[in-house]
């Protein structure tokens, strides 16, 4: 399977991903800077985190009229696998390709911790080999990951199946205390309509190696590359 790492001017976690993909998962991958408008050949494409263009106005809001969001949203349109991570899913959001907005944590405070993330089951090849109500281990780095839409908005989320994550517990109990962001309902990750699109906060490729203090981060990972095998 080949993945396609967007790069943005200020992205930081490109090379996290470029080396869980390649130097951990052995899968094609390669960069793809924030001017090309062709992604013909890729089979996933990821908008990694870090603070593109600064996170001037707010983060994403610039980064969503580079020229390669178009031919994100066009790969998204065709069926295409994309993953936002962190900065990412902040661009996913501006740009209209998931719903909600991404604002300042309700501590007023940049988080670099670990949480736990119950898995919800969502109808995505992202999430197809992860059991419902899995807890994952996984870091997050933001200083607004805190997940805000209308009630109308989140009420569809939930009917439709399309929370991927929540913020919860060790033993998988959805708490405020285990809430690192103030997001509301504990959303950690949501997916579109079709299932094709993820957006979520922590970050599954600093942890893919023992080494880095845990591999949960692989199961995101194998799940999108088992599914493409499948479908192949």
């Amino acid at each position: 399977m080949k993945f396609g790492v967007v790069v943005f001017p200020g992205t930081w976690s490109d090379t996290d991903c470029y080396h869980a993909l390649g130097g951990v998962l052995g899968q094609p991958v390669r960069y793809v800077w924030h001017r090309e408008s062709d992604l013909s050949g890729l089979d996933c494409v990821i908008l990694p985190g870090g603070f593109s263009y600064g996170d001037y106005l707010r983060p994403g809001a610039i980064a969503r009229f580079s020229p390669v969001m178009d031919a994100v949203k066009r790969f998204a349109a065709d069926g295409g696998a994309v993953l936002g991570i962190c900065n990412g899913f902040q661009i996913l959001c501006e740009a209209g390709l998931l719903p909600g907005a991404l604002i300042p944590n309700s501590s007023l405070q940049f988080r670099c911790e670990w949480v736990n993330l119950r898995s919800e089951g969502a109808r995505s090849p992202f999430a197809r080999g992860i059991a419902a109500g899995s807890v994952l281990r996984m870091p997050i780095s933001h200083g607004e990951g805190n997940y805000f839409a209308d009630d109308a908005t989140l009420d569809d989320l939930e009917s439709q199946g399309r929370v991927a994550f929540r913020y919860c517990d060790p033993s998988g109990a959805v708490t405020d205390d285990s809430n690192p962001n103030g997001s509301l309902r504990n959303i950690a990750g949501i997916v579109n309509e079709r299932g094709n699109v993820l957006g979520m906060m922590p970050h599954p490729e600093r942890c893919c190696e023992a080494l880095l203090g845990g591999e949960d981060g692989r199961l995101l990972f194998e799940s999108i590359i088992s599914h493409e095998i499948l479908i192949s």
